[in-house]
Order: structure tokens, then sequence, then C-alpha cells
């Protein structure tokens, strides 16, 4: 890397004095450490291989950077300006976290420190050298390059310049660089604070580039996007192609809501000049041809360095509030993981009572979810699927209605059908069957089971040996039914001690308190306990007589139709109507008593099973496993635990200790830039500016307008909105966002392609 003369004034001219101290307390966040938590904003130069990103990063900055024809960046290089009093340059390396940890500590120690900017393309080798990048060997690094320049001129700023993208694999670069870059660019085009500075070559075709495409993909609605027009020298005055450029300068062709800006490059002889040479050479070239006609501020580095102060300030002043948002969230997760872990516990006494505290915190989230009262955040939201095994109340209420529809669809073995229907069943473990056939089934199994009772009665041990038949299928059904009840209990334990403990102890609890208490548990055989009605039988027995004798008076009467309660009087010969009764009435005996032990049989088992339901909810779900819940870790329970087991569980490593730490530290951070964040909300001066938004679409040319509200403060805590002033009347073929709010009088760019004008527009 070659360093020239630092230049104050390129690097001034990113922000005003103003706003200076807004860009510091955001890079000071920065060096704190809070990237590594949340996104910041930052400026991100990206493009194709060779497209003169490291040109553009010069040009902005004021630093140097390689422009060789044969030399790309071969790692992401953030160049951080600050201000100091002293002037000097530091060097490290952050390394990517795929390194494995001794490659994270080698990579992690590289610090270097420089007076003067004369050693540092020796100390970049060095860098290089430590990621692993050669000539011959590896091509490309996603660590991190972090150039900080200090002086007391500086703005704190940072700016970074990744690889270039590779449209296909060389022999210097194969397939594996090419997916690497790729990956590395869209990483940090993804952050949704980064501002993306999308740079292309004039010398190619800008459809053909992969650095729009990767763009367009990250931010779809060109919302933080701006592109950079480079090289547009090599361009033949005239053509089409300068033609197509032009228009896409204009934000006609791809558009951003950030517009376009047009560079030109040094040229690969005159890298050694200064830059002022280099920037005379470019308004000389921008002063000729048709970019005479365009608007000055969408040319040149001083166009490009003003629109991206402006435009930096107005992306962290938007973004303030939804970094705070952020910020707060993980300061909200990390305390709930530093309670967790709990007070450091090396003693005995101190892992005691974080049992205690654990047994208390336990026993109360236990309680609501047994209860059903879900206030606490530890329930989650009713509407999400993950927080619903938390609300165990819930999921048992569900499990035992369903168990009940269930048993009472498919819990029977024979399915007693019509005869007209005689293969509908429900599942397939159930036999389907007409009664008369039921009845023969029985009478056979009378004949069998024939003592010393009268014929037309039944021996009474055959309702029980019908009845066992029947239920035959509860077993499995309870069984699945009471799995499913322990499965969810379990699940509600291990996320209930997640919540309340640290990964580590809630693993121990686990393996070796709950489990144990769990198994003893499922080693519980249920009681089942059935109730016998004799009314039961008696009164089915009496509706079938009934349906019987209509049924055979129905046929005595052949030409005569009988309906309930007919008026219509007929002579009827008694003693036929009766002999008739009697003789289709009269059961045989046999399957007389066949038909009783039937009866008798469905009887009960409708009894028999609406109370084994009600005895499964409370004997064995409530009492054996839902009740027992809160007492299976109390604080008696801590109090008679053995040391060893208190250790064994409460104990905390090495590894935890040092989470603390680093929780602690995260927390002192985040805490640090939720008050400096806070400190700026509102703040008058800053130029707060709202994000634009398209009035108009279908046009040749979309207009694109800001709303210009700031936000200024008066008291504190105390906001007040500017009303928007109204911007100028252009009429307009060139589309770009404002990037700079009303109050620091600067016209929307939204512009008349008239040089007059322009010129005019430009100087006032």
């Amino acid at each position: 890397m070659v360093m020239t003369k630092f230049a104050t004034d390129a690097l001034s001219g990113l922000c005003t004095q103003e706003q200076l101290d807004l860009l510091n307390s955001i890079d000071t966040l920065r060096l704190q450490g809070i990237s590594h938590y949340v996104s910041l904003p930052q400026i991100i130069v990206c493009g194709d291989q060779s497209s003169g990103k490291s040109s553009v990063l010069e040009a902005i900055s004021g630093v140097s950077f390689p422009v060789r024809s044969n030399l790309c960046t071969r790692f992401p290089t953030e160049l951080v300006l600050r201000k100091s009093s002293h002037v000097g340059v530091r060097v490290s390396i952050v390394p990517h976290p795929s390194r494995n940890e001794s490659e994270q500590r080698s990579l992690g120690t590289f610090r270097e420190t420089l007076d003067s900017f004369e050693n540092l393309p020796v100390l970049i080798d060095k860098a290089k050298g430590v990621m692993g990048i050669s000539t011959h060997g590896k091509a490309f690094s996603n660590d991190l390059l972090r150039v900080e320049v200090a002086g007391p001129d500086r703005p704190h700023l940072t700016i970074v310049d990744l690889p270039g993208l590779i449209h296909s694999e060389t022999k210097q670069q194969s397939a594996a660089d090419v997916q690497l870059v790729q990956d590395v660019v869209q990483s940090y085009m993804k952050e949704p604070r980064s501002i993306i500075l999308a740079v292309v070559s004039a010398k190619n075709d800008f459809a053909n580039q992969i650095v729009l495409r990767l763009a367009r993909g990250a931010d779809e609605s060109g919302r933080r996007t701006m592109g950079v027009i480079t090289k547009p020298d090599v361009l033949t005055p005239g053509s089409e192609t300068e033609k197509m450029f032009v228009s896409l300068a204009k934000n006609q062709e791809v558009e951003f809501r950030l517009g376009w800006h047009v560079l030109k490059n040094m040229d690969t002889e005159q890298v050694r000049g200064s830059l002022a040479d280099r920037d005379a050479q470019e308004r000389n070239f921008f002063s000729q041809g048709v970019w005479e006609f365009m608007p000055p501020m969408l040319l040149g580095i001083d166009g490009l360095r003003e629109r991206l102060s402006k435009l930096l300030l107005s992306q962290i002043a938007t973004e303030l509030p939804s970094l705070i948002e952020e910020i707060k969230i993980q300061v909200d997760e990390a305390s709930e993981q530093i309670k967790r872990l709990g007070d450091a516990r090396e003693t005995l006494q101190q892992q005691r009572a974080y049992l205690f505290q654990i047994s208390q915190s336990f026993q109360s989230t236990v309680k609501a979810a047994v209860d059903g009262t879900y206030n606490s955040h530890f329930f989650g939201d009713v509407h999400a699927e993950s927080g619903f095994p938390k609300r165990l109340r819930a999921v048992v209420q569900n499990l035992s209605e369903e168990f009940a529809k269930k048993i009472s669809r498919e819990g029977h073995r024979r399915q007693i059908c019509s005869p007209r229907d005689p293969k509908a069943v429900k599942a397939e473990s159930q036999i389907s069957l007409t009664r008369t056939e039921y009845i023969e089934r029985i009478e056979k199994i009378l004949k069998r089971t024939r003592g010393r009772e009268l014929p037309g009665t039944f021996n009474p041990m055959i309702v029980c040996d019908l009845f066992m038949e029947q239920c035959a299928l509860w077993r499995g059904i309870t069984h699945e039914h009471i799995e499913e009840v322990a499965r969810a209990v379990k699940r509600f334990i291990e996320l209930t001690t997640g919540h309340i403990a640290d990964n580590a102890t809630s693993t121990v609890l686990m393996r070796e308190v709950f489990q144990p208490k769990l198994d003893q548990l499922d080693k519980r055989r249920l009681q089942k306990t059935w109730n016998y009605s004799s009314h039961t039988p008696k009164r089915i027995r009496n509706e079938r007589r009934e349906k019987e004798v209509m049924r055979s008076i129905q046929r005595f009467f052949t030409s005569l139709e009988l309906e309930p309660r007919s008026p219509t009087l007929e002579e009827v010969n008694i003693q036929e109507l009766s002999k008739s009764i009697i003789q289709s009435t009269e059961p045989d005996m046999g399957k007389f008593a066949s038909a009783e032990g039937l009866d008798c049989m469905l009887a009960y088992y409708k009894v028999a099973l609406e109370r084994f339901i009600d005895d499964i909810a409370d004997q064995a779900i409530e009492r054996e496993l839902v009740a027992p819940l809160s007492d299976m870790l109390s604080p008696i329970t801590v109090f008679e635990m053995e040391p060893d087991m208190v250790t064994c569980i409460a104990g905390e490593t090495k590894e935890y200790r040092s989470l603390r730490e680093q929780l602690g530290k995260k927390l002192d951070i985040l805490g640090k830039g939720l008050e400096t964040c806070k400190r700026f909300v509102g703040i008058r001066g800053i130029g707060l500016v709202a994000e634009s938004k398209h009035v108009s679409e279908g046009n040749a040319s979309q207009k694109v307008v800001q709303s210009t509200t700031a936000m200024t403060i008066d008291e504190p805590n105390e906001i007040t909105l500017q009303p928007p002033q109204t911007p100028p009347d252009y009429a307009t073929e060139i589309q770009l966002t404002p990037i700079e709010s009303p109050a620091h009088d600067c016209n929307p760019l939204t512009l008349q392609e008239d040089s007059t004008n322009a010129h005019r527009e430009s100087s006032s």
C-alpha cells in the first residue's frame, strides 16, 4: 500500500464541526466494541474486481490505496479516521469467527503502531503474511484489516473497502476464492445500517456487473445504496455507451434512492501524483463534453465528500431510534443471562443459596403454569407456538379432551353396526358386526359357560368376560395418552429449568433431580375403579321390548298404517292380535339370555367408560403427574441435599465464570451505548431526516421525495417537530434522494438538466 501525505482538507470535508460530536460518539461506540452486538452505521465500498474501488476510497479519505492493475484488495480493509492530538497509524487484525481458537489468538495479537506513514506498506505486507495471504498461496481472506489513522484534524469516521467481486475462476483465483469474496461482500451488505457505495466501472457494461445484483438483493428498495461510476474517461464521446452511462448517472437506468455519482480515477501511471493533482485533473475532465451539462454536485470528489457527509449523518440520525431499541433488547437478553447464571458461587453456602433461589423460582413458575395464570413473560405470546408447551394447564386440558374423544370413538373392541352398513368401523383394531351376529356369538359362549342357572337366564360372570373383551383397547389408548402427558410435563420442566438457571445447572438438575423423580412417577400403576348401575340394563331391555311389540302390531295390521294417537277406529279380533303378539315376542330362551347379557355389558361399558375417563384425568394425570411437580425442587429439597449433590448441581466451571465476566462487560458497553444514543435523539443541529418515500411511479423518470421533518429539542426530554420546508420547483429528469435537512440550507437534489440553472443553484 502506498501512502501519500495525509490530506486534511479531504478528511475535514466529510463533516462539519457542528456534527462532529455525533460522529465521534458513534465511532467511540464502535471502538468500545458495541459493533460486536449491534450493527452501527458505516460506509462500505464494494464493486467488481478492478472497478476502481480503492481509488474511490482514496478520494474520500485522502489515504492512498493501491490502484495497480495487477493488484486488488485481498481482504476487507476498515479505515478508521480518529480525531486525536497525536498523529499516528495503528494496524490490527480482527479475525473472522470461522477461525479456530488458536488462529484467533494468533491473529488477535497482531497490533502495530507507527508515528508516520512511511513504513505502512511494510506493515500491511506483514499483516497479509499473518493472515496467510501470498502471491502463490491463499489469495483472499475474510479476516478484517483495521487501519486506524489519528490526527488533530481527523473526524471520527469508518469506511470499509471490500474485496472486488470475481466473475470467474482463474489460475490465481479458485472457485473457492470466488465464493469467499461474494460471501464476505454480502455479509457486509446485509448489515441494515451500512451505506452501500456500489462502484461501477464505465469500462464494462453495467448490466453485467455483479455488484448491482448483490446490492439489490441486500437492499431491495435501494434505500441505503448509492451508485458510483468510475473511469468515465474511457467512454468515447457521443457514443451510445456514453449516453447509457449518463442516463445511469441521472438515476434513470438503475434507480437508487440515494442516486448516483461520477468520479474520474487517477491514471495508473500517475499513481504517485498528489491528491491535489488528481482533483485538478478531475475538475478539468468534467468541465468538458457531455459532463459539462451535468449538475456539479453529481460529479467529482468534492461533491461526493459533501454528499457522503450529509448522507452518513442522515443515516445515523434515522437509525438512532431503531438502534436504541436493538440495544435495549440486547441489554434485556444479557441481563436475563446473568440472572440465570446467578452470583459467583465458589463456596458450598453460595451454591446452596443459588439453589434456594432456583427452587423458589421453579415453584412459582410451576404454580402459575398449573393454575393457568400465564402473566409471566416466561409463557411468551399467546399466538407463539414456541410458548405453548410452557402453558402446562392448557396442554393437559387439551390432551385430556382428545383422549376422551378418542377412547369414546375407538375404545370398544366390537362395533355394533346396522345390517345395511355392516363394515362401518372407526379404527383398524375394531371389529364390525350386527346385533344379531353379536347375540349369536354370545349364545355360543353361554353354552360353554352354563352352570345351574334357569333357562332364559345367564351366568353373571359372562358380563365380566364380555366387558373385558370389549374394553381390551383401553390399555393401549390410555398408555399412549399418559405417555403423551408425561412427555409434555418433561418438556415443561426442561423449559422451566432453562429459564430459571444457566445451561449447565439446568442440565444437571434434569439429570440428577427431575429425571429420577419422573421415572418414579412412570412406574406407578393406575388403579381403575368402575361402578355398576343396575337400572340401566333394565331400561335398555324395556325399550327394546317396546319396539318389538310395536313391530308385531304393525305387522298384524298389514292393511292399516298405525300412527301415534291416530283417531281412526277399526274392529279388531283381540284374540288374534294377542296370539300374534305372543308368537312374535316370545323369545327363544337362549337368545333372550344372550340379548340380556349383551345389554347388561353395554350398559356397564357406558358407565364404566365415563368413570374411567374421569379417573384417568384425576388419578393418573393430576394426582400422579401434575400435582407432584412443585415439590420436585422445593426449598426443603435443597436444604436436605447432600453437599456433594449441591456442588454437583450448583458449582460453576471456569467457562461460566468467564461468561459472567463477558456478560458484565457486554452490559457495561451496551449501557454506555444506550446513554450515548439517547443523548442525541432529537438534538438540534444534527439534521435528522426521515426515510425517503416514492411519490409517483410508472413515469420514465420516477421522482423521489424525502420528508424533511427535523427533530429538535428545546428542553430535556421534550421533542419538537419542525414542519418541512417547500423545496424549489424544479422540472427534473434527475431523481435523487435529498441528503440534507432543510435546516442546513441544502436544496433537494431534484435537478433540471440545465447547466445554467444547475450552476446557479450550485453557486447559491
